[in-house]
């Protein structure tokens, strides 16, 4: 009886494990979708700050007039803030997990490597998590200006001339840069542990066209946020 009732115990809490892994491959897609949309919106600054604030109007006029004005970007950030809750939900609960079954040091060396690339993980993503509270305030929230030489009459109210008068200073391009660097780790992992979970990795060419594709969309994701502060900080955009 005791046996079968620990058994029944190991398969309920082997089945919340896989579920929990699901929701984080489920949320973390979402997650990639929404910065590589991101991602393209930045690079609108290439075209001039005018392009950069047009294309902003018109996210916050999609689906109008079946939505109100704003509706559909204020439905995606709750469906994003949702999943940022259920994702980093999921990661606690897999952590205290694993922690209370590895009570004791790794003996072999790539366990400790697999439970360094998870530590990582963990803190990187909390350092996300921070600099996207900054983000969001500076560029959202309240639109902090952190230029001194560039008064509010200057930037007009405009977000395009407010993200060009940010990035000229190299302090903030510089937090800038080592967050996307930890995005693009956090994103290697997460689309390569995605793919684990899903079951798209059985098979030799499938793990490696996952590594490829955890690599490339990292890679993509990484230069192209970096390249609009940069070509800001070093002139090339004005």
């Amino acid at each position: 009886m005791a046996t079968t009732t620990l058994l029944q115990g190991e398969q309920t809490a082997r089945r919340t494990t896989v579920f929990m892994k699901i929701l984080m491959a489920s949320t973390g897609a979402l997650f990639v979708f929404y910065v590589l949309m991101h991602m393209y919106g930045n690079l609108k600054i290439f075209f001039g700050y005018q392009a950069f604030d047009e294309y902003a109007e018109h996210l916050r006029e999609m689906l109008t007039p079946i939505l109100p004005h704003s509706g559909f970007l204020w439905l995606f950030r709750a469906l994003l803030v949702l999943s940022l809750f259920v994702h980093a939900y999921a990661a606690f609960t897999l952590w205290s997990r694993a922690s209370g079954a590895r009570p004791q040091r790794y003996a072999v060396k790539s366990a400790a490597k697999g439970a360094l690339r998870s530590k990582m993980m963990r803190w990187g993503g909390v350092a996300l998590l921070a600099f996207l509270i900054f983000h969001l305030v500076q560029f959202t929230i309240a639109k902090v200006n952190l230029n001194p030489s560039v008064t509010a009459a200057q930037l007009k109210g405009s977000t395009g001339l407010l993200v060009i008068a940010s990035f000229q200073l190299w302090w903030v391009v510089l937090i800038y840069a080592i967050a996307m660097v930890a995005l693009g780790m956090h994103l290697f992992h997460g689309v390569w542990s995605g793919a684990q979970t899903l079951g798209w990795t059985n098979t030799a060419a499938s793990r490696r066209l996952a590594h490829t594709a955890a690599h490339v969309i990292a890679g993509v994701v990484v230069i192209g946020f970096l390249l609009p502060p940069l070509a800001i900080l070093f002139g090339l955009v004005k």
